[in-house]
């Protein structure tokens, strides 16, 4: 299970707002696990304002 301090360590240093490629990419280039990748992918493709946007997408 992917926890919220996965996601937020993945998403460190990242430049707001972002697309939802953008932030997979991100994650992806940061060196996160395959779970947060793969529930970054499953968020909504839209622009996120900031990470806890991006936490709300994946917890809801």
């Amino acid at each position: 299970m992917v926890s919220p301090i996965d996601i937020q360590k993945a998403l460190s240093g990242m430049d707001y707002p972002a697309s939802k490629d953008d932030i997979v990419r991100h994650a992806q280039q940061q060196g996160g696990n395959d779970e947060v990748v793969q529930a970054l992918q499953k968020i909504e493709d839209r622009e996120y304002e900031g990470p806890s946007g991006v936490s709300s997408a994946v917890f809801d």
